[in-house]
């Protein structure tokens, strides 16, 4: 895929490995647009960027409607939706709180699955596109206190199977990138402080790397990890 002038939609873009892929996407001139659940994150991230900025909540059916339509309208179009929004809760599993863990399954799971249909409906029609999926490696094993964050990695990994089996007759790429640690503050650490770990500049990097191979072919599932994070 060429990416001057190419469309994107970032979800999840207002910090972290968002900000920084809308930020590696624009760099190579794409349009690009990143939403996210604060209205003041998302205008900074957007200004500093130079990107369009709208407020989703990706839980929420309406929000992902709405943002479709407005990413649409304000791009002109859309070749790309990264679909990146999501958070974590950790506990064992005998002082899982179910609301909170219900919390993490409707943005990690049902709110990529909607994105991802709306992404789906409009490349289907136009018959090119493609969806990066952001899962983790907690999709490919479980760890103590994960089962809430894990599962809606493990499912999201199912979700991109069953898309790419539905989507390639349509000329559709769908990939996922599961990175391991990265320091985003996600866990509540400083950015990008420690030398030996990863930061989300790596995983822009990969998925802008997938993005630019050839519209012909594509990496379905790619593993990021730091060489040595002592």
């Amino acid at each position: 895929m060429e990416l001057r002038g190419a469309k994107a939609l970032v979800t999840g873009g207002s910090a972290g490995i968002g900000l920084e892929t809308a930020r590696a996407l624009a760099s190579r001139g794409a349009a690009v647009a990143i939403c996210g659940r604060d209205a003041a994150k998302v205008e900074d991230a957007a200004k500093a960027v130079g990107c369009l900025g709208i407020r989703a909540d990706v839980s929420r059916e309406p929000d992902v409607d709405a943002l479709f339509e407005a990413t649409l309208e304000g791009l002109g179009g859309l070749d790309v939706v990264v679909n990146n929004a999501g958070f974590g809760y950790f506990a064992p599993l005998v002082e899982i709180d179910v609301a909170q863990a219900e919390a993490v399954l409707a943005t990690n799971v049902v709110g990529a699955m909607m994105v991802g249909r709306a992404a789906a409906r409009h490349f289907v029609a136009q018959r090119r596109g493609t969806i990066v999926n952001v899962g983790s490696t907690a999709a490919r094993r479980g760890f103590a206190k994960g089962t809430a964050y894990a599962a809606s990695k493990f499912a999201l990994a199912g979700m991109t199977e069953c898309w790419r089996a539905e989507l390639r007759p349509f000329d559709v790429r769908v990939m996922q990138v599961d990175p391991s640690e990265v320091q985003t503050g996600f866990g509540g650490g400083e950015p990008g402080k420690n030398p030996k770990k990863l930061r989300s500049e790596e995983i822009a990097h990969t998925i802008v790397a997938l993005l630019e191979m050839d519209d012909r072919g594509f990496v379905p599932d790619l593993e990021v990890w730091a060489t040595n994070p002592r």
